[in-house]
């Protein structure tokens, strides 16, 4: 499995456990400024995103929320602007990937079971470096985008000794995602297709079985 893909994995596995939380954050608050502007998708998609849409919102309604102006407590709104855009954005990612693929067009199903249907394609997606990265960047964006929403505030520990690429003493251990990064910014690794060489924003990872074996 590629480098990109190994990544994608940790990024999915991490919405996988951050995803549910949303729908039990989803209680009365302060309103929050809404996310991203996306371009319209194709009427064939933007149907199966209002579908989707339609499903995330059952979801709220079933741990007792009610759309705004039919009760006194508002939603809050950043949090369901959230899981609109996780939706979306998951579905968008298994219709790239699958048609990347030539897959047939994948069955409506909530978002974990999508999230687990990309997984369940990683060893495919490692043959097309150029969707290896995409599947890559998008699901960290949605981690990263989830992780904010909920406000988590990640457990770093500080490691001793310097970093085998940088030789850099910007070692950090993030126990929640079982991953060792560096954050050198000027770290770069030997491998071309590692997110640390094309994106400003990214650290060199190792995840913690490969961690132990360096």
């Amino acid at each position: 499995m590629s480098r990109p893909v190994a990544q994608a994995a940790l990024w999915i596995a991490t919405l996988l456990q951050q995803f549910p939380e949303l729908a039990r954050e989803l209680v009365p608050g302060r309103a929050a400024p809404v996310g991203r502007t996306r371009a319209a998708p194709p009427p064939a998609l933007a149907e199966r995103l209002r579908e989707e849409r339609e499903d995330a919102l059952l979801l709220q309604q079933r741990h007792g929320l009610v759309a705004p102006g039919h009760s006194a407590a508002p939603l809050r709104l950043h949090i369901s602007d959230t899981i609109r855009d996780l939706t979306d954005g998951v579905v968008e990612l298994e219709e790239a990937v699958r048609e990347r693929l030539g897959l047939p067009r994948a069955r409506r199903a909530p978002v974990p079971e999508r999230l687990r249907r990309i997984a369940a394609l990683l060893d495919a997606v490692a043959a097309d470096p150029v969707l290896a990265a995409h599947v890559r960047d998008e699901t960290r964006r949605m981690a990263r985008r989830c992780a904010r929403a909920l406000g988590d505030t990640e457990t770093v520990v500080r490691i001793s000794g310097r970093c085998p690429w940088c030789d850099s003493v910007s070692l950090r251990a993030f126990p929640d995602r079982h991953a060792v990064l560096c954050v050198n910014p000027a770290c770069r690794c030997a491998d071309p297709d590692c997110g640390c060489h094309d994106d400003p924003a990214y650290r060199h990872t190792w995840d913690e079985g490969e961690w132990r074996r360096t």
